[in-house]
């Protein structure tokens, strides 16, 4: 898949209170660039405790469940459009269908 954008992530962890994320952040973006993902079964499949959405929106789990990142898929395009990383309550001031 191709993930845009890496930016949003090292953005993120290189908050002052955010810097444990940025080993998880980079292996997910690495697992998320390997990926074939033609349909949000695929995700599952490799991501149990992935929330899929609504609007082609996708919820991972990173760090332990301590934060999270909303991504928009284009499957038919094999694209990955990070759309949103935060701590549990960043994530519960969003509404991650229209972020």
């Amino acid at each position: 898949m191709r993930v845009i954008s890496r930016k949003t992530l090292k953005c993120f962890w290189e908050r002052l209170d955010c810097s444990d994320a940025e080993q998880p952040l980079k292996a997910w973006y690495k697992e998320a660039e390997k990926a074939v993902w033609k349909n949000p079964h695929d995700i599952k499949n490799n991501y149990a405790t992935a929330s899929l959405l609504g609007n082609r929106r996708v919820v991972f789990n990173i760090g332990g469940n301590k934060y999270r990142l909303v991504v928009a898929l284009r499957y038919d395009l094999g694209i990955v459009y990070i759309r949103f990383v935060g701590n549990h309550k960043e994530y519960d001031s969003i509404d991650g269908e229209r972020v």
